[in-house]
């Protein structure tokens, strides 16, 4: 794989070490690195976390009932999506097919990542995101909406040739099967 990069947006001097050498900060904000410069998320609201905490019961007993001692899922680590973009993320729920006793994960361990997207989250960091976990070739992805006063809308991604397909739309509370490497139903309703 070749490395091109924009003029139009040159790569940050950050590399995924450096990103990896930081400590993540003590007020719950996410410390990510998008093209090889540091990004700050704000601490997750409860809302936020608790859709998080919702989808990672779901997956874990996917995967339990499922059989499959090979996958983990996880919340919250530290994924090295591209060294040569320098690029690092922290989804906030993960699976990955790897040994747990780490504090971070190469992007080829990733097998489905979740994003909870609330409206401190800007376009393009969605855009940035979606794109490396795209081009790290990250089999399933996972979008959960969180906009003020309504349902959660939730997507469920599988990766295709040329990138993500959108196999499931839901928002307004329907039950859905979601792609992944399990069979995985996802109550949107329970997700507020």
């Amino acid at each position: 794989m070749t490395a091109e990069v924009s003029m139009i947006h040159p790569l940050g001097q950050t590399t995924v070490e450096d990103w990896l050498a930081e400590e993540q900060p003590s007020d719950g904000s996410r410390l990510e690195l998008i093209l090889g410069y540091l990004s700050m998320t704000p601490a997750p609201t409860g809302s936020h976390q608790y859709a998080a905490g919702e989808l990672f019961v779901a997956l874990r007993d996917a995967i339990r009932a499922a059989g499959r001692s090979d996958l983990r899922v996880l919340p919250g680590v530290a994924v090295k999506i591209s060294t040569a973009f320098r690029t690092g993320v922290i989804p906030d729920v993960a699976i990955v097919a790897a040994d747990i006793d780490r504090t971070s994960y190469e992007a080829d361990e990733l097998v489905l990542a979740v994003e909870v997207w609330s409206p401190g989250n800007t376009r393009e960091e969605r855009d940035t995101k979606i794109a490396g976990y795209a081009a790290a070739r990250v089999p399933y992805l996972w979008i959960v909406e969180l906009p003020q006063g309504q349902p959660a809308k939730f997507c469920g991604y599988r990766l295709g040739e040329t990138g993500y397909r959108q196999e499931v739309y839901a928002a307004s509370g329907e039950t859905v099967n979601a792609p992944g490497p399990v069979p995985v139903v996802v109550d949107t309703a329970s997700l507020r």
